[in-house]
């Protein structure tokens, strides 16, 4: 069976950025089996869902992966519950709702420059999407104490039940992102044929 991993930036960042990178060149120094989806997320959360969605059911025979950094984070435990697949969250976050609020107006993608809105009925869209129960089995968590963005006493109580990784240090980027590599490889038990 073709595996994907769908990896989902965080808020204001791209495909372009560092971790993604990172993992779409371990993956394909790796194999060839498992194919690497890591598209520009859309700016408003209703949209992210269907421009996901979208991609996941293109291959509804396969088997999927889901990876989320920071809001992506989010994304990713929505997509994992409602598929029931694997997930690898990296500094995700828990109430992005009550983070982003502070956005709320026009914003400049660093990454592509790109101009764009940051509504107040985003904050609801995004509530609607929270996952109360989880299935702890299905996650790996990793998170840095030092994120300045984030707090990661709550990524610790919400996933209590998942495989959690509390490195001391680092900050939102989550630094030496790519010595993880193998043990987010380990956890998806990707395939290796190179």
């Amino acid at each position: 069976m073709t595996q994907h991993i769908l990896y989902i930036h965080g808020f204001n960042s791209s495909p372009g950025s560092l971790k993604a990178v990172q993992m779409a060149e371990y993956i394909e120094n790796k194999t060839e089996k498992v194919h690497f989806h890591c598209p520009q997320v859309a700016n408003s959360p209703e949209q992210v869902i269907t421009q996901l969605q979208s991609i996941i059911e293109q291959y509804p025979q396969d088997e999927w992966f889901v990876v989320g950094s920071s809001l992506g984070g989010y994304f990713a435990t929505y997509f994992s519950e409602q598929y029931n697949i694997k997930a690898v969250l990296i500094n995700p976050a828990i109430k992005p709702y009550e983070l982003l609020a502070d956005y709320v107006g026009e914003q400049v993608n660093p990454y592509t420059q790109e101009h764009f809105w940051v509504k107040t009925e985003h904050m609801e869209q995004l509530k609607a999407l929270e996952q109360v129960k989880i299935t702890g089995n299905n996650y790996l968590v990793m998170v840095q104490t030092g994120d300045e963005v984030l707090d990661y006493q709550l990524t610790e109580q919400k996933f209590k039940q998942a495989q959690l990784i509390v490195q001391k240090g680092g900050d939102h980027s989550f630094i030496n992102f790519e010595k993880m590599l193998p043990v987010i490889d380990k956890f998806l038990q990707l395939p290796n044929n190179k």
